[in-house]
């Protein structure tokens, strides 16, 4: 099953512009669809929620639909659907709710390849409990977790295991599930940032391991907000801090003031966008998106192996390296500042960002010789011409900087 990109691209009104856009990791392009639904939702009629009239209707046929879209997107029930600003924030938000319980003495484990919204809130959390925070490392040369590190990291003491289930910075996708049945077999719960793995692949929270899944609407063509998915059960026994008259219903409980319903409708439609990618016939849409997500991960694929190809033959050093991965590379130039290449590149309509990404910790593990990397990241819309200029435009800059 594949999809038009040709087609696909048209639905773009970024790509007018002619750049070549490779800092999907920090955010992707949006289609006119997502657009049109926050602008439709937000121009109304619209109020707070209720089911008297048209404005009420509408804002909590928003909600609906996005638990729904999200419930799809992750593998998990409507009621464990929570909607949150930012990834960080409701990382934040979960880690302060989730610490109460812990004790001096009990443990939290972290790892060396998250990014840092899924590493300080923890460790913060732990230091205010008196508990001690234990790594999950990687090796910097194959970019692979270190599994002697995930044996030595999880006891009986662990509360809670917090990992990516995809490195924004060089792609290792580490053995989630693997390191969550460890986590599980010592009673610890399992927090995954899925923000740059929910960008390209289909998500099935359970399958995966995870008790709480983050991910990042506007990393997935969507606008900039954050959802969290779990099961209801797991929710129901978290007590956050709310105002006495909010509704203590799961998820609702989570979710702090009036929601931007306009947010959550282009959400929505994001969702509904990628399961139009190659739906494969069904209407059913979590099958729909598993069509659509298999098709865009043969394309990415595809190109990615075009990218290194073509990286091969210049003078780069590639830090992603791991057997399974996302279509995310990590480079540095011998000799040369990755910011120099970034700022060269976007003089030629190619945004390829140079950064340590708040990938805090796997940017100082791999102790890069260069305050920066270049990070190159493919979404569904990039085709091969992006591609031909972009390493025509990393050829450029290394003949006129040698």
């Amino acid at each position: 099953m594949t999809f038009d990109v040709a087609a696909l691209r048209r639905q773009f009104p970024a790509l007018d512009t002619g750049i070549a856009y490779f800092d999907g990791p920090g955010g992707t392009q949006t289609p006119r669809a997502v657009g049109a639904a926050i602008a439709g939702t937000l121009t109304g009629p619209l109020s707070n929620r209720g089911r008297t009239g048209p404005s009420q209707r509408n804002a909590d046929d928003a909600v609906t639909a996005f638990r729904a879209a999200y419930a799809d997107l992750l593998g998990v029930p409507a009621a464990g659907v929570v909607y949150g600003r930012s990834a960080t924030q409701l990382t934040y938000d979960f880690s302060r709710i989730i610490a109460r319980t812990w004790q001096p003495g009990d443990e939290v484990v972290v790892t060396r390849l998250d990014h840092d919204c899924n590493v300080r809130p923890w460790v913060q959390a732990a230091e205010r409990a008196g508990a001690v925070v234990r790594w999950i490392d990687f090796d910097p040369v194959t970019s692979e977790t270190d599994p002697d590190s995930v044996a030595a990291a999880i006891t009986e003491r662990t509360r809670l295991v917090a990992v990516t289930g995809a490195s924004n910075l060089i792609g290792t996708r580490p053995p989630v599930r693997a390191i969550a049945d460890t986590a599980h077999a010592a009673g610890a719960l399992v927090y995954v940032d899925g923000v740059h793995l929910a960008a390209h692949a289909l998500i099935d929270v359970a399958e995966l391991g995870a008790d709480l899944f983050v991910c990042s609407p506007y990393k997935l063509l969507g606008p900039h907000c954050g959802v969290l998915g779990a099961a209801p059960a797991l929710l129901e026994t978290l007590r956050p801090d709310k105002l006495r008259p909010a509704t203590d219903d799961v998820p609702e409980r989570f979710e702090l003031g009036t929601l931007p319903y306009e947010i959550m409708a282009g959400a929505t439609a994001a969702v509904d966008f990628i399961a139009g990618l190659a739906p494969g016939g069904t209407t059913d849409r979590r099958e729909r998106l598993r069509h659509s997500w298999h098709a865009v991960e043969v394309h990415e694929t595809r190109l990615l192996r075009l990218l290194e190809a073509g990286l091969a033959e210049l003078d780069v050093v590639v830090h992603s390296r791991a057997a399974e991965r996302t279509p995310t590379l990590l480079l540095t130039l011998p000799g040369r500042r990755t910011w120099d290449a970034f700022e060269f590149l976007a003089a030629r309509d190619v945004l390829a960002p140079a950064g340590s990404f708040y990938a805090y910790e796997p940017f100082r593990r791999l102790a890069v010789p260069d305050e920066h990397g270049l990070r190159l990241g493919l979404a569904p819309y990039t085709d091969e011409e992006d591609i031909a200029r972009l390493l025509d435009g990393l050829r450029a800059f290394i003949v006129l900087s040698a």
